[in-house]
């Protein structure tokens, strides 16, 4: 199968949906508790966990003692009871013994208030970031909350990214519940093989561009039993991303299949929007068993951003199936297509 491309091509699916590099220790500043041989408490570390202190460099420190861990599995732990604060930071698993590593969170990790108080330099883009992984399970009962109101206030291009996994594959989110992200509230770029389930992610309505999970260039990630509330869209979809599987949320810019959702109170429901100046496709996408209630929009393919005579944005083979809306605030489907790029292959079946 030829390789998607697509540049400026998003899918939305609109909210609300209900459904390091390694270095030496010094061991004497290092107190390994009752946990074992294989689990790294912060706590160990240095971190203190009031949420005033600032946690980085004894998450750093944890993070170098896993890293360098000669034990298959090692797991770095950040305890519940605790809140710790964070300034950005990623951790980088490309040269770690171990490809089997788990980040067992179940305390809570909170970003500075005030965007002032961030340690970023201009290349910093996100909050905390996992990159370089081939095999990485992240779960646990805790919160992560990037306290974004301040960001809010600002432009929205000053605003970051608060949880990112990039360039990785083989990588098992779980269990965790993430709040008021400054920008968008996970993301996964340039990764394979991710897998989502049972997470919890939440913003005020009011609060600008806090995407739930936005994806891209990625391959064969599933997103499953999630609950997501958040000002923007739960999931958007970028170009390069492909074989995507959302359920009890499901999804593709191509081969996307969106299954068994709900829609409550959103402004817009499934979307498909395309933008001026991009080129590509947005094709082979199915919609099936899907419940609005106080949608203003619940279907829309929008082409408005690509009119013009030079538009080679192309939508093809979209199926909506067994689609029920409660109650709509204005059209239930709005399909305005390009006049010079026609949306083509649009099938609807039992649509209430």
């Amino acid at each position: 199968m030829a390789t998607l491309k697509i540049f400026f091509f998003v899918l939305l699916i609109q909210c609300t949906i209900f459904t390091g590099s390694s270095r030496q220790l010094k061991k004497s500043n290092v107190n390994i508790d009752s946990y074992g041989d294989n689990t790294f408490n912060v706590i160990s570390f240095g971190a203190i966990g009031d949420g005033k202190k600032d946690d980085s460099k004894g998450f750093k420190r944890a993070w170098d003692a896993v890293c360098d861990s000669s034990t298959p599995s090692p797991t770095f732990l950040v305890p519940q009871g605790k809140t710790f604060l964070l300034q950005p930071l990623t951790f980088n698993g490309k040269h770690c013994n171990s490809n089997n590593i788990t980040f067992q969170i179940d305390g809570r990790i909170i970003a500075p208030t005030k965007p002032s108080a961030w340690e970023c330099n201009t290349n910093c883009h996100r909050w905390i970031g996992f990159k370089n992984f081939d095999g990485l399970h992240i779960q646990g009962s805790g919160t992560i909350n990037g306290q974004g109101d301040n960001w809010w206030k600002l432009s929205c291009k000053d605003n970051q990214k608060g949880f990112m996994i990039g360039h990785s594959k083989n990588v098992d989110i779980k269990g965790l519940t993430f709040e008021d992200s400054p920008k968008m509230h996970i993301a996964f770029e340039d990764s394979t093989s991710i897998h989502a389930t049972q997470l919890t992610i939440k913003a005020p309505g009011n609060s600008p561009n806090t995407d739930g999970i936005h994806i891209q260039r990625s391959t064969n990630v599933s997103i499953h039993n999630t609950t997501i509330q958040t000002g923007d869209d739960c999931i958007s979809i970028g170009d390069g991303s492909k074989y995507i599987n959302i359920t009890n949320i499901n999804a593709e810019v191509e081969f996307v299949h969106v299954r068994n959702v709900s829609f409550h109170g959103t402004t817009n429901g499934v979307r498909i929007k395309t933008w001026q100046g991009g080129h590509g496709h947005a094709r082979n996408i199915r919609f099936e068993d899907i419940t609005f209630h106080t949608s203003t929009r619940p279907i829309v393919i929008d082409q408005y951003y690509c009119p013009h005579k030079q538009c080679k944005n192309q939508i093809n083979n979209i199926a909506y199936e067994n689609i029920n809306d409660t109650s709509h605030k204005e059209t239930a489907v709005q399909l305005s297509c390009s006049e010079s790029s026609p949306c083509r292959n649009i099938t609807m079946k039992n649509i209430n």
